[in-house]
């Protein structure tokens, strides 16, 4: 047993791995568990010449959730606008995968400036703009695998590639009729949302909540964990509002820097719905009574416009 699988089983291939970027002298001397993420393990290594890194650890059958990450952040960087993590190292042995990221010490967003450059900086991933709404390769939001077959209407894609599946896993695990009900007459009617608003195809983050924003001392907004893909701007804007967390300055500046449509409150009950659907199929019945709320809501909306 060497020295590095004497701190954790997946360290040999993680140091491994590390020596094909960084030189073969490299060498771990330390690895400290790293609290907050309720999917993977995490471990903030420590390197012999003082270099460190944020190691993200999964099962081997898990792979393409980090390999889906690590596609997602290098996106994100390509685009110049909001920091991420530097991908460092990307493996697998025959228990474990692995994602090796740049160590970063982040702060919350707490204040006015944090939340105004934040706002800023997103608009700036907003404005890198693509031709087909979706992304190359599928991904996964938290556990849950999110399909991003490429489409011209973004409509059709959100009630496809993202209602659909959430509706479905809900029926599969006897979510009540009701709901499945609201469902049936909503997918239908998702378009007429659209009727006088063309998003641009923007560059999404796609699970953006506080816990995956962050600054730097010096203010510069990062973001990590993301579920990339091409949509509509204010899909993000409305998962940021869903969990709370980020300052209000930060909704100010944004419509500052890119105002938003006046059916913007509607459309963002379409949007929640679908991460709340996520958590009601992810962590269970306490999602239940939002979700049914907002496809009720959205029910009723849409058969006023129609009358």
């Amino acid at each position: 047993m060497n020295a590095a699988s004497r701190l954790h089983p997946a360290l040999p291939a993680i140091e491994a791995a590390l020596r094909n970027v960084m030189g073969e002298r490299l060498r771990i001397v330390s690895a400290q568990p790293v609290t907050g993420g309720s999917i993977h393990s995490a471990l903030r290594l420590d390197e012999a010449g003082g270099a460190r890194f944020f190691a993200k650890l999964a099962t081997a059958a898990q792979a393409p959730m980090l390999e889906a990450e690590a596609d997602g952040l290098a996106a994100i960087a390509a685009s110049g606008s909001l920091r991420t993590p530097a991908v460092i190292a990307l493996g697998a042995d025959e228990a474990h995968a692995f994602l090796v990221l740049e160590w970063l010490e982040l702060q919350p967003l707490a204040s006015a400036t944090d939340g105004a450059r934040f706002a800023e900086a997103l608009a700036g991933l907003h404005r890198d703009v693509g031709e087909h709404f979706g992304w190359p390769r599928d991904n996964f939001i938290g556990h849950t695998p999110q399909r991003n077959t490429e489409r011209d209407n973004w409509a059709r894609f959100f009630v496809e590639e993202r209602l659909r599946p959430q509706f479905a896993r809900a029926r599969e695990q006897g979510f009540e009729i009701e709901l499945q009900r609201q469902a049936e007459r909503l997918l239908d009617r998702v378009p007429a949302l659209f009727l006088d608003y063309r998003p641009a195809v923007s560059l999404l983050h796609g699970d953006l909540w506080h816990g995956n924003a962050a600054v730097l001392a010096d203010g510069t907004p990062v973001v990590f964990d993301p579920a990339v893909h091409r949509g509509d701007r204010e899909s993000d804007l409305a998962m940021s509002e869903l969990f709370g967390g980020f300052p209000s300055a930060f909704y100010a500046a944004y419509r500052r820097t890119w105002a938003l449509h006046e059916d913007y409150e509607q459309r963002k009950m379409l949007y929640s719905l679908y991460h709340v659907l996520n958590h009601l199929n992810l962590f269970g019945r306490g999602y239940l009574r939002e979700a049914l709320r907002l496809a009720t809501r959205l029910n009723e909306e849409l058969a006023r416009r129609r009358d």
